[in-house]
């Protein structure tokens, strides 16, 4: 015998409302899951052993960073190449998310050519660097940076930030405690949270977010001299994020736009970006 109007009613009724608590609770584990594991899809460090300084630099020599909560970093730092006219700068280099020192001596080399010296800041869990990278930890170390630039002889006035990607999130986050002479933010989100929206569109991202990295509110905030370059067919960092960052800055030198280039292709590790570092410092020193 076949149900009745109002059982079939209730069978209907259960059965929506337990699918649709399924699908509520199946929600709530992913968003769970992601909160747990973000980090992990944010960082992505080479935790392999780098060379020595002096295998990848001119002069370069090993440095020791010191955090404020009792780590101990590995670093390299380099004075300008001997042939090169000394601009009597430092550059403290923030690296992107990935890889770690060794990926980017290739531009420490051509800032060095440019006649600045270079700080390469590897981050907590880079390379063999001890501790989990976080926004609170990342911010540290850059500190960190900024205290052995000071012990080398250039304090924070004599200093130029580069923040590559994420690293502009760090040197963005120095630019009121320890204000620099002037910060190059090369491919530069608005914040965190407004990438994760770009790859992750159908998530709340910025109500799981743990990270946040406002680089914008930082940089409006600040009338340091700020040079930005982005990638024009960036794929990492959306390239209009980068230009609003550079609308944002009250003191803007530069909005240099590589034509063609992705965020992670060899000229933006290279003498294209370090010319930008260069024309920065000349206006400082005119």
């Amino acid at each position: 015998m076949a149900p009745s109007g109002p059982s079939l009613v209730r069978r209907s009724s259960r059965r929506i409302f337990f699918g649709a608590a399924g699908v509520v609770v199946a929600a709530v584990l992913v968003i769970g899951a992601l909160w747990l594991l973000q980090r992990s899809l944010i960082y992505f460090p080479d935790t392999s052993e780098v060379p020595s300084a002096a295998a990848m630099l001119t002069e370069g020599e090993d440095l020791t960073l010191e955090t404020s909560d009792g780590l101990s970093l590995g670093a390299w730092f380099a004075p300008a190449d001997p042939s090169a006219e000394d601009r009597d700068f430092a550059v403290l280099m923030a690296p992107g998310n990935g890889g770690n020192r060794e990926s980017r001596a290739g531009l420490a080399d051509a800032l060095q050519e440019e006649g600045f010296a270079v700080l390469v800041l590897d981050y907590r869990g880079y390379s063999t660097n001890p501790g989990t990278p976080s926004e609170e930890g990342l911010l540290r170390d850059g500190a960190a940076a900024v205290e052995a630039l000071r012990d080398q002889g250039y304090p924070p006035e004599r200093t130029i930030y580069f923040g590559e990607s994420i690293g502009g999130g760090v040197i963005a986050g120095l630019l009121s405690k320890h204000p620099p002479a002037a910060a190059v933010f090369r491919s530069p989100f608005t914040d965190l949270a407004d990438v994760g929206r770009t790859h992750y569109p159908w998530l709340p991202v910025r109500t799981i977010l743990r990270d946040d990295f406002p680089v914008i509110h930082h940089v409006s905030q600040t009338q340091v001299p700020i040079s930005v370059i982005r990638a024009e067919r960036d794929s990492v960092v959306p390239s209009h994020l980068s230009a609003d960052v550079a609308e944002a800055a009250p003191n803007l030198v530069e909005h240099e736009v590589i034509p063609a280039a992705d965020h992670n292709d060899t000229r933006m590790f290279g003498p294209e970006i370090a010319a930008v570092v260069g024309r920065l410092a000349d206006t400082l020193e005119e």
